[in-house]
Protein backbone atom coordinates (compact mmCIF):
# COMPACT_ATOMS: atom_id res chain seq x y z
CA UNK A 1 0.00 0.00 0.00
CA UNK A 2 2.90 2.38 0.75
CA UNK A 3 4.34 1.63 -2.67
CA UNK A 4 0.97 2.27 -4.30
CA UNK A 5 0.61 5.65 -2.54
CA UNK A 6 4.17 6.65 -3.44
CA UNK A 7 3.71 5.82 -7.11
CA UNK A 8 0.18 7.22 -7.05
CA UNK A 9 1.46 10.60 -5.87
CA UNK A 10 3.51 11.05 -9.04
CA UNK A 11 1.00 9.43 -11.37
CA UNK A 12 -1.79 11.66 -10.05
CA UNK A 13 0.29 14.69 -11.06
CA UNK A 14 1.43 13.71 -14.55
CA UNK A 15 -1.89 12.27 -15.80
CA UNK A 16 -3.99 15.43 -15.13
CA UNK A 17 -1.19 17.66 -16.50
CA UNK A 18 -1.24 15.76 -19.77
CA UNK A 19 -5.03 15.60 -19.58
CA UNK A 20 -5.24 19.41 -19.51
CA UNK A 21 -3.50 19.59 -22.89
CA UNK A 22 -5.37 16.59 -24.31
CA UNK A 23 -8.81 17.97 -23.41
CA UNK A 24 -8.07 21.47 -24.69
CA UNK A 25 -6.72 20.03 -27.95
CA UNK A 26 -9.96 18.02 -28.28
CA UNK A 27 -7.98 14.79 -28.67
CA UNK A 28 -9.26 12.85 -25.67
CA UNK A 29 -9.53 9.63 -27.71
CA UNK A 30 -5.75 9.60 -28.20
CA UNK A 31 -5.42 8.41 -24.60
CA UNK A 32 -7.62 5.43 -25.39
CA UNK A 33 -5.57 4.56 -28.47
CA UNK A 34 -2.20 4.74 -26.69
CA UNK A 35 -3.41 2.85 -23.63
CA UNK A 36 -4.65 -0.01 -25.82
CA UNK A 37 -1.45 -0.16 -27.88
CA UNK A 38 0.64 -0.13 -24.69
CA UNK A 39 -0.83 -3.56 -23.88
CA UNK A 40 0.88 -4.98 -26.95
CA UNK A 41 4.10 -3.38 -25.66
CA UNK A 42 3.64 -5.12 -22.33
CA UNK A 43 3.22 -8.49 -24.07
CA UNK A 44 6.23 -7.73 -26.27
CA UNK A 45 8.32 -6.94 -23.19
CA UNK A 46 7.40 -10.29 -21.62
CA UNK A 47 8.24 -12.17 -24.83
CA UNK A 48 11.61 -10.40 -25.16
CA UNK A 49 12.41 -10.88 -21.47
CA UNK A 50 12.56 -7.18 -20.57
CA UNK A 51 10.57 -5.09 -18.09
CA UNK A 52 6.99 -4.92 -19.46
CA UNK A 53 6.81 -1.18 -18.69
CA UNK A 54 9.82 -0.59 -20.96
CA UNK A 55 8.00 -2.49 -23.71
CA UNK A 56 4.90 -0.36 -23.08
CA UNK A 57 6.96 2.84 -23.27
CA UNK A 58 8.56 1.88 -26.58
CA UNK A 59 5.30 0.87 -28.26
CA UNK A 60 3.40 3.87 -26.83
CA UNK A 61 5.98 6.29 -28.19
CA UNK A 62 5.96 4.66 -31.62
CA UNK A 63 2.15 4.63 -31.63
CA UNK A 64 1.90 8.28 -30.55
CA UNK A 65 4.18 9.49 -33.33
CA UNK A 66 2.38 7.22 -35.80
CA UNK A 67 -0.90 8.94 -34.91
CA UNK A 68 0.67 12.34 -35.55
CA UNK A 69 2.13 11.14 -38.87
CA UNK A 70 -1.18 9.70 -40.11
CA UNK A 71 -3.03 12.81 -38.92
CA UNK A 72 -0.69 14.99 -41.00
CA UNK A 73 -1.60 12.94 -44.07
CA UNK A 74 -5.33 13.25 -43.38
CA UNK A 75 -5.72 16.71 -41.77
CA UNK A 76 -9.51 16.72 -42.24
CA UNK A 77 -9.96 13.29 -40.65
CA UNK A 78 -7.83 13.45 -37.51
CA UNK A 79 -9.94 10.92 -35.60
CA UNK A 80 -9.24 8.32 -38.27
CA UNK A 81 -5.56 8.22 -37.28
CA UNK A 82 -6.52 7.45 -33.68
CA UNK A 83 -8.88 4.67 -34.76
CA UNK A 84 -6.25 3.11 -37.04
CA UNK A 85 -3.57 2.97 -34.34
CA UNK A 86 -6.02 1.73 -31.72
CA UNK A 87 -7.14 -1.08 -34.04
CA UNK A 88 -3.54 -1.99 -34.78
CA UNK A 89 -2.63 -2.05 -31.08
CA UNK A 90 -5.58 -4.24 -30.11
CA UNK A 91 -4.90 -6.63 -32.99
CA UNK A 92 -1.19 -6.90 -32.17
CA UNK A 93 -1.91 -7.47 -28.47
CA UNK A 94 -4.34 -10.25 -29.38
CA UNK A 95 -1.72 -11.99 -31.52
CA UNK A 96 1.11 -11.58 -29.00
CA UNK A 97 -1.05 -12.95 -26.18
CA UNK A 98 -1.05 -16.34 -27.96
CA UNK A 99 2.72 -16.57 -27.43
CA UNK A 100 2.54 -16.03 -23.67
CA UNK A 101 1.64 -18.76 -21.23
CA UNK A 102 -0.87 -17.52 -18.68
CA UNK A 103 -1.63 -14.31 -20.60
CA UNK A 104 -5.01 -14.28 -18.89
CA UNK A 105 -3.18 -13.31 -15.68
CA UNK A 106 -2.39 -9.88 -17.11
CA UNK A 107 -5.59 -8.54 -15.57
CA UNK A 108 -3.54 -6.23 -13.33
CA UNK A 109 -2.46 -4.31 -16.42
CA UNK A 110 -6.06 -3.94 -17.59
CA UNK A 111 -7.62 -2.69 -14.35
CA UNK A 112 -4.62 -1.83 -12.18
CA UNK A 113 -3.17 -3.54 -9.13
CA UNK A 114 -1.95 -2.53 -5.68
CA UNK A 115 0.38 -5.48 -5.23
CA UNK A 116 1.98 -5.82 -8.67
CA UNK A 117 4.40 -2.89 -8.28
CA UNK A 118 8.05 -3.92 -7.90
CA UNK A 119 10.91 -1.78 -6.58
CA UNK A 120 12.23 -1.49 -10.14
CA UNK A 121 8.84 -0.22 -11.30
CA UNK A 122 8.80 2.37 -8.50
CA UNK A 123 12.23 3.75 -9.40
CA UNK A 124 11.38 3.85 -13.12
CA UNK A 125 7.98 5.47 -12.61
CA UNK A 126 9.29 8.14 -10.21
CA UNK A 127 12.30 9.01 -12.41
CA UNK A 128 10.26 9.30 -15.62
CA UNK A 129 7.42 11.13 -13.83
CA UNK A 130 9.89 13.76 -12.63
CA UNK A 131 11.16 14.03 -16.20
CA UNK A 132 7.62 14.55 -17.53
CA UNK A 133 6.81 17.15 -14.86
CA UNK A 134 10.06 19.05 -15.52
CA UNK A 135 9.48 19.02 -19.28
CA UNK A 136 5.87 20.20 -18.81
CA UNK A 137 6.94 23.12 -16.62
CA UNK A 138 9.80 24.05 -18.96
CA UNK A 139 7.52 24.14 -22.02
CA UNK A 140 4.36 25.27 -20.20
CA UNK A 141 3.58 28.25 -22.43
CA UNK A 142 4.33 26.35 -25.62
CA UNK A 143 1.99 23.51 -24.62
CA UNK A 144 -0.65 26.02 -23.53
CA UNK A 145 -0.56 27.77 -26.90
CA UNK A 146 -0.75 24.61 -29.01
CA UNK A 147 -3.61 23.26 -26.89
CA UNK A 148 -5.75 26.40 -27.07
CA UNK A 149 -5.03 28.18 -30.36
CA UNK A 150 -2.32 27.28 -32.86
CA UNK A 151 -2.92 30.53 -34.77
CA UNK A 152 -2.01 32.53 -31.66
CA UNK A 153 0.94 30.20 -31.15
CA UNK A 154 2.32 31.15 -34.58
CA UNK A 155 1.87 34.86 -33.81
CA UNK A 156 3.72 34.34 -30.53
CA UNK A 157 6.59 32.68 -32.44
CA UNK A 158 5.98 29.33 -30.74
CA UNK A 159 7.59 26.37 -32.47
CA UNK A 160 4.40 24.38 -33.01
CA UNK A 161 5.99 21.27 -34.47
CA UNK A 162 8.59 21.04 -31.69
CA UNK A 163 5.93 21.40 -28.98
CA UNK A 164 3.64 18.90 -30.72
CA UNK A 165 6.44 16.32 -30.80
CA UNK A 166 7.36 16.98 -27.18
CA UNK A 167 3.76 16.64 -26.02
CA UNK A 168 3.38 13.42 -28.02
CA UNK A 169 6.45 11.99 -26.27
CA UNK A 170 5.29 13.09 -22.81
CA UNK A 171 1.79 11.69 -23.35
CA UNK A 172 3.16 8.31 -24.46
CA UNK A 173 5.44 8.14 -21.39
CA UNK A 174 2.59 9.08 -19.05
CA UNK A 175 0.25 6.40 -20.36
CA UNK A 176 2.91 3.68 -20.32
CA UNK A 177 3.95 4.55 -16.75
CA UNK A 178 0.36 4.52 -15.50
CA UNK A 179 -0.57 1.11 -16.88
CA UNK A 180 0.65 -0.87 -13.88
CA UNK A 181 -1.27 0.80 -11.06
CA UNK A 182 -4.16 2.52 -12.87
CA UNK A 183 -4.87 -0.03 -15.58
CA UNK A 184 -4.80 0.26 -19.36
CA UNK A 185 -8.58 0.44 -19.68
CA UNK A 186 -8.80 3.21 -17.05
CA UNK A 187 -6.00 5.65 -17.93
CA UNK A 188 -7.84 7.80 -20.47
CA UNK A 189 -10.77 8.25 -18.07
CA UNK A 190 -8.45 9.46 -15.30
CA UNK A 191 -6.89 11.81 -17.86
CA UNK A 192 -10.25 13.46 -18.58
CA UNK A 193 -12.33 13.37 -15.36
CA UNK A 194 -10.11 15.54 -13.09
CA UNK A 195 -9.73 18.05 -15.93
CA UNK A 196 -13.49 18.10 -16.53
CA UNK A 197 -14.03 18.81 -12.82
CA UNK A 198 -11.39 21.53 -12.81
CA UNK A 199 -12.87 23.22 -15.89
CA UNK A 200 -16.09 23.85 -13.97
CA UNK A 201 -14.19 25.79 -11.29
CA UNK A 202 -11.03 27.12 -12.95
CA UNK A 203 -10.90 30.76 -14.02
CA UNK A 204 -8.17 30.30 -16.64
CA UNK A 205 -5.84 27.72 -18.19
CA UNK A 206 -3.29 27.85 -15.36
CA UNK A 207 -5.97 27.62 -12.69
CA UNK A 208 -7.56 24.67 -14.47
CA UNK A 209 -4.19 22.88 -14.68
CA UNK A 210 -3.55 23.37 -10.94
CA UNK A 211 -7.07 22.30 -9.97
CA UNK A 212 -6.89 19.24 -12.24
CA UNK A 213 -3.76 18.05 -10.40
CA UNK A 214 -5.45 18.70 -7.05
CA UNK A 215 -8.55 16.76 -8.08
CA UNK A 216 -6.36 14.05 -9.59
CA UNK A 217 -4.62 13.55 -6.24
CA UNK A 218 -7.89 13.55 -4.30
CA UNK A 219 -9.52 11.05 -6.65
CA UNK A 220 -6.40 8.89 -6.76
CA UNK A 221 -5.85 8.58 -3.02
CA UNK A 222 -9.52 8.18 -2.15
CA UNK A 223 -9.81 5.53 -4.87
CA UNK A 224 -6.72 3.65 -3.66
CA UNK A 225 -7.98 3.73 -0.07
CA UNK A 226 -11.40 2.41 -1.11
CA UNK A 227 -9.76 -0.31 -3.21
CA UNK A 228 -7.59 -1.41 -0.27
CA UNK A 229 -10.36 -1.68 2.32
CA UNK A 230 -13.03 -3.09 0.01
CA UNK A 231 -10.66 -5.39 -1.93
CA UNK A 232 -11.48 -3.76 -5.28
CA UNK A 233 -9.48 -3.04 -8.42
CA UNK A 234 -7.75 0.34 -7.90
CA UNK A 235 -8.47 1.60 -11.41
CA UNK A 236 -12.20 1.06 -11.11
CA UNK A 237 -12.33 2.57 -7.61
CA UNK A 238 -10.45 5.67 -8.75
CA UNK A 239 -12.79 6.18 -11.70
CA UNK A 240 -15.96 5.77 -9.62
CA UNK A 241 -14.66 8.34 -7.11
CA UNK A 242 -13.78 10.63 -10.02
CA UNK A 243 -17.25 10.36 -11.56
CA UNK A 244 -18.85 10.99 -8.16
CA UNK A 245 -16.63 14.03 -7.66
CA UNK A 246 -17.52 15.37 -11.10
CA UNK A 247 -21.25 14.98 -10.43
CA UNK A 248 -20.94 16.83 -7.11
CA UNK A 249 -19.06 19.65 -8.83
CA UNK A 250 -21.68 19.88 -11.59
CA UNK A 251 -24.41 20.10 -8.93
CA UNK A 252 -22.46 22.74 -7.02
CA UNK A 253 -21.88 24.81 -10.17
CA UNK A 254 -25.55 24.61 -11.11
CA UNK A 255 -26.71 25.74 -7.66
CA UNK A 256 -24.13 28.53 -7.63
CA UNK A 257 -25.23 29.82 -11.04
CA UNK A 258 -28.90 29.84 -9.95
CA UNK A 259 -28.04 31.93 -6.87
CA UNK A 260 -26.23 34.42 -9.06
Amino acid sequence: MRRAFLVGFFISIVIPLMGTVVVNRRTSTVGDALSHTSLSGIFLGVILGINPIIGAIIVSILSAFSIEFIRSKFPKNGDMATAIIMSFGIGLASILSDFILGAQNFESYLFGSLVAISKTDIIMIIALSLLVIAAYIYTYYGLMFISIDKSSARLASVNIKKNDYLFTLLLALTIALSSRIVGILIISSLMVLPVATAMLLGKNYKGTAILSVAFGMIYFFLGLTMAYYLQLKPGGSIIMISVFGLLITILYSSLKSKKI
